[in-house]
Formats: structure tokens, C-alpha cells, sequence
């Protein structure tokens, strides 16, 4: 079986500059955990899932500081940063991972499960020549192996 026989081949899209609030409202209204951001021509910028908008609601930790002879040095400052960056996002663009690792329609769900599996990662855009064509999720893995035993 090919990942283009199970995926979903019209997948919500969303724009960069899509406010976080509408995105969060979107993924409520249309039971999705995630939505490739596409341009106006359709090329695949990232993606943002539920982990991005629920940083609105994260707390805040502040970076560590340690004492050493010489000085203080501060430990976790890039992702404190990081951070405040994501929990203050407006847009689509600010919480949006865009490197992101793809699938191709003629991949085997056996090799794509894989690589899903072994990078931890759940929710995978299709693409064609930069072009998205589907997405394929855990539950899409799922649902075929739960037909194929039918």
C-alpha cells in the first residue's frame, strides 16, 4: 500500500498570516490537530499543529544563571527567547515549523510509518514538486491497518 491510498488528499490549508486565535478556532471547528501553511500558489511553507497555539497559554520560564569564579554565565537564554517569541505570537508565521520533513505519494506507509516512528513526528505533508497533495497522520496509519483486518 502507497501513502497517496491513505492519506488525506484535501487537507485544510491555512495562510501565514492567519491570526492564532482563528487557527485555534479553525482546528476546533474541523477536528484537525494540525494544517500545512501554504502560499497563494499553493507551495508548502511549514506546518502548525495544537503544540504551537497552546504555547498562548505556557508558562513563562525564566533562564538559569551560574555563578562560576570569573562571573555569571546564563543557561537557556536562546530558548527563553524562543519562547516569549511563540507565547506572543499574532500569526500563523510566528508558531509555524518550517523545517519539516515530507513524504512522497509513492512511499510505502511501511517506510513512511517508519521514518515516522523513528523522527517522532505524526503529522507529515505530501508533496509534488513543492506542491502539497495530502497528509498522512498517525490515525490515518491506524485506520488502514484497522481496515486491512476487516
Amino acid at each position: 500500500m502507497l501513502v497517496k491510498d491513505i492519506m488525506t488528499k484535501e487537507p485544510v490549508t491555512v495562510k501565514p498570516t492567519m491570526e492564532v486565535h482563528e487557527l485555534a478556532q479553525l482546528m476546533v471547528d474541523k477536528h484537525i490537530s494540525g494544517a500545512p501553511v501554504v502560499d497563494s500558489e499553493g507551495k508548502l511553507l511549514g506546518i502548525v499543529q495544537e503544540k504551537g497555539v497552546i504555547f498562548q497559554d505556557k508558562k513563562v520560564h525564566l533562564p538559569s544563571f551560574l555563578h562560576i569564579a570569573s562571573g555569571f554565565f546564563t543557561l537557556g537564554v536562546k530558548r527563553f527567547e524562543e519562547e516569549i517569541e511563540k507565547i506572543t505570537a499574532n500569526k500563523v508565521s510566528e508558531i509555524m515549523v518550517s523545517d519539516i520533513i515530507t513524504l512522497s505519494e509513492d512511499m510505502s506507509v511501511e517506510d513512511a510509518a517508519t521514518l515516522m516512528i523513528e523522527k517522532g513526528i505524526y503529522y507529515c505533508p505530501v508533496v509534488r514538486d513543492e506542491k502539497l497533495v495530502g497528509i498522512l497522520t498517525k490515525r490515518d496509519i491506524v485506520r488502514s491497518i484497522a481496515k486491512e483486518s476487516k
